[in-house]
């Protein structure tokens, strides 16, 4: 292994993708992370689409760098067994709800008995109280109830969810930061006891989401859809190309709208009184924007991006997967890097992020077959023999 995190151990009981997420990022950055999933069946995960040849492709970049091992830890033998594992372990990261580990003799009190400073990382819908925190959730509630999905979208539309579960992908970002904060306090202080971090995903979305508060607070403004304008900064807008691509916009100081306005052609535009400055410019957008919007129309994504780069304003194409893929820029950085897979030989996937410059982190592998990891877990870790581990596997123990 490799990366700032290495000899780090993570222990990953969790389901679906924002809890895993925040296991798969430490991975990333050189943590040993083991998953423990249900024997069988497995993470939920793993019946996701896309599929080729009967394999779940999203499983295999969401779950990267992980061991895999399956345990049942409501039955008895489950818990005996997780219990020897525990003390291996610096991180457990679980998202049931509320309580579920304390039923199964699972109390934060147990935990820290057998492994003291051992953080726990609990992920769910809502929190660990309140009265909703019995409440299931995926990302679209979290988007929702956090605040997302109402800003987003057509002014006179419909709210819009993102095209991705962005949702769980905020509260996975949460979940590994958080672990490293408490990580850190212990790292300074080798006297310093276990922690339990509560990772609710909705205030997670909301926490992004910073200028709500504030704005309605002290302006009882209540932020709507305004589609692909700009509150903040103008002209700022999603414009088609006269070859039928589409270009974002953007730029709120003078130096980068006087860029944009040379791109265009228009630098009469820099001196108007009515695009003296940013305020003014958000005041007259529409106007600024159909001057944009018709110059973009009448001219090819190449030409348009020739004439911004040449004027050094902030102009980008808006891309789909196969334009990053051609990128140059994507190419040179290896944003998508290919991946040891044992059922395709190697699979593309985004790489690491950020970059360690002294030392770097590596996708070492795609994620694993449901307890392919388990004689190493249970025979070469906890001593059990041949025969033990079959009879475990007879009564779906593992």
């Amino acid at each position: 292994m490799s990366g700032p995190l290495e000899g780090l151990k993570v222990l990953d009981i969790a389901t679906i993708i924002a809890a895993p997420l925040a296991a798969t990022l430490l991975a990333d950055y050189g943590a040993e992370v083991l998953k423990i999933e249900m024997p069988g069946h497995g993470d939920g995960v793993r019946s996701f689409p896309p599929f080729k040849d009967g394999k779940p492709l999203w499983w295999k970049t969401a779950n990267r760098n992980k061991q895999f091992a399956t345990l049942d830890l409501r039955t008895p033998e489950g818990l005996a067994l997780f219990k020897r594992l525990l003390p291996r372990f610096d991180v457990l990261i679980e998202n049931f709800r509320p309580g579920t580990l304390d039923r199964w003799g699972l109390s934060k009190e147990v935990l820290w008995s057998i492994q003291p400073r051992l953080v726990i990382l609990r992920a769910t819908a809502f929190g660990q109280d309140g009265p909703y925190r019995g409440r299931p959730g995926f990302a679209r509630i979290f988007e929702a109830m956090g605040g997302l999905t109402y800003i987003t979208g057509e002014t006179a539309g419909e709210p819009t969810h993102p095209g991705y579960p962005m949702g769980d992908a905020i509260g996975g970002l949460f979940g590994a930061l958080g672990v490293l904060a408490a990580l850190w306090k212990r790292a300074k202080d080798k006297d310093a006891p276990g922690e339990e971090i509560d990772l609710a995903l909705t205030e997670a979305v909301f926490r992004l989401l910073d200028v709500l508060p504030v704005e309605f607070d002290q302006l009882g403004f209540v932020r709507g859809r305004i589609g692909n304008a700009n509150g903040y900064s103008a002209p700022a807008a999603v414009y088609r190309t006269r070859d039928d691509h589409w270009v974002t916009l953007a730029g709120s100081t003078n130096a980068l709208y006087a860029a944009n306005c040379r791109a265009i052609g228009r630098p009469d535009l820099i001196e108007d009184p009515r695009f003296a400055n940013n305020a003014e410019r958000v005041k007259h957008a529409s106007e600024l924007n159909d001057i944009f919007q018709a110059w973009c129309a009448t001219h090819t994504l190449d030409e348009i991006l020739a004439a911004f780069n040449a004027a050094q304003g902030t102009l980008a194409p808006i891309y789909a997967i196969d334009q990053i893929a051609a990128d140059p820029q994507a190419q040179a950085r290896e944003m998508i890097t290919r991946v040891a897979d044992r059922d395709f030989g190697s699979v593309a996937m985004s790489n690491v992020v950020p970059r360690f410059m002294v030392d770097p982190a590596r996708l070492r592998h795609a994620a694993g077959d449901v307890g392919q990891d388990n004689r190493m877990v249970y025979q070469d870790w906890l001593g059990l023999s041949e025969a033990e581990i079959d009879a475990l596997r007879r009564r779906d123990v593992i």
